[in-house]
């Protein structure tokens, strides 16, 4: 594949090998926290929601500070501070001797891992308005490889150790925060810099230019609550395929490497095509309509086939995120992309510091019950009711121009 701004393969690799720090260590969470925590798998699974919560909510206080700061100063330091502080946190994770050890962990890495923001920001400056739904459809692209090679590798892995997936991790956050070093130029020009000013660095701040498109609310809402149902599987499928199916780290790692290899086929083949040819509002329609129908079904799964065969119907879903993305990243200016990136990593991370509560309460206490698929029924309400919105208020509505800022 042939890139327009040699930017972009390295910032591509940083959301690669940050999905591959994450998935990494997905294998290995269930028994790491069971044996720290000397607890049952239902009692996992809460602890691992708390980790979620707390993990999101850091993301959600820093998720603008960066993305402002990427505004001020530019994309690379805010990139390389991110990737250098993964490297150190996932040492840190690596020798943890206790569960308070890997709350800090999960903290640090949340406050520092608001790269899809900045990443996002670097792909809206080197790229036309009407081409960045398909160019962000990259970033999914890329966490969706990092998905393959990340789960995989953290089952391999699990041979030597439910710690040794965190090793690999940092060495991986380290080795990509050296090449940008050595290669990445800036991307955002001088001329389009502006003044870091703490108001804006906040979730309301953030989008205080939206708020003067009509079209803004019904997407950003939307946004929100398919998030609230895409934290399904981090939150929640490492304990729900050990309770289902009892699947061990391998048999997890090879799963999350499948769902991450049809994601990469769709986000990498199919996003871009797709919204070039229907348009943004109904890819949403689509994906959002795939999404839900597969949790919902997900809720019925008695054989562990059936789950690798809804992964292709739920990998439809990831037209959601670059089509949201591309509509928004058109309602501001080019000296705003970073501050949009931000705020929207931040709305993320609200959805993400609710949503793995509700899921991983929600399966634990359906697990307790012999109902084990309650979360993905939970799943598919939340992705319905943000479809149902897209038709109401989104479809056919493309915004044309940017929004002024006031």
């Amino acid at each position: 594949m042939r890139f327009g701004h040699r930017a972009v393969p390295i910032v591509l690799a940083a959301v690669l090998i940050d999905t591959i720090g994450f998935g990494i260590i997905m294998p290995v969470f269930p028994k790491l926290l069971i044996s720290l925590g000397h607890v049952d798998i239902e009692q996992a699974t809460r602890i691992a929601g708390w980790m979620l919560v707390l993990f999101s909510f850091a993301q959600f206080v820093s998720g603008p500070v960066l993305g402002n700061l990427s505004d001020r100063f530019g994309r690379r330091p805010v990139l390389l501070a991110s990737m250098l502080s993964f490297g150190v946190d996932y040492a840190l994770m690596a020798f943890a001797p206790s569960l308070a050890w890997l709350f800090l962990g999960r903290a640090i890495a949340g406050a520092a891992g608001a790269v899809y923001g900045p990443a996002s920001s670097v792909l809206a400056d080197v790229t036309p308005p009407d081409k960045r739904s398909g160019v962000f459809g990259l970033i999914g692209a890329a966490f969706g490889v990092g998905f393959i090679v990340g789960p995989a590798l953290g089952g391999l892995l699990a041979d030597f150790g439910p710690r040794a997936p965190f090793v690999a991790a940092s060495l991986l956050a380290l080795g990509n925060a050296l090449v940008m070093f050595l290669a990445m130029p800036e991307t955002l020009a001088a001329e389009h810099r502006r003044p870091f000013h703490l108001r804006d660095a906040h979730f309301i701040g953030a989008f205080r230019p939206l708020f003067q498109a009509g079209n803004a609310a019904p997407l950003l809402i939307a946004w929100f609550i398919w998030q609230l149902a895409h934290m399904i599987y981090p939150a929640t499928w490492s304990f729900w395929a050990t309770i289902r199916f009892g699947w061990d780290a391998r048999a997890i790692g090879w799963s999350l490497a499948f769902v991450g290899l049809v994601m990469a086929v769709v986000q990498g083949g199919l996003t871009g095509r797709v919204i070039a040819r229907i348009g943004e509002p109904r890819a949403l329609v689509v994906g959002l309509g795939c999404g839900g129908a597969a949790f919902l079904a997900f809720f019925f799964v008695t054989h562990s086939w059936q789950a690798y065969a809804l992964f292709l119907l739920s990998a439809l879903s990831g037209f959601v995120f670059p089509a949201m993305n591309g509509l928004l990243s058109r309602m501001v200016d080019a000296s705003r992309q970073g501050a949009l990136q931000g705020g929207i990593g931040s709305m993320n991370s609200v959805a993400a510091i609710i949503s793995p509560w509700l899921l991983t309460q929600t399966m634990a206490a359906g697990a307790e019950r012999g109902y084990p698929g309650a979360a993905f029924l939970l799943a598919a309400l939340f992705a319905f009711a943000a479809l149902g919105i897209i038709v109401w208020k989104v479809l056919d509505r493309v915004p044309r121009t940017p929004v002024p800022v006031v």
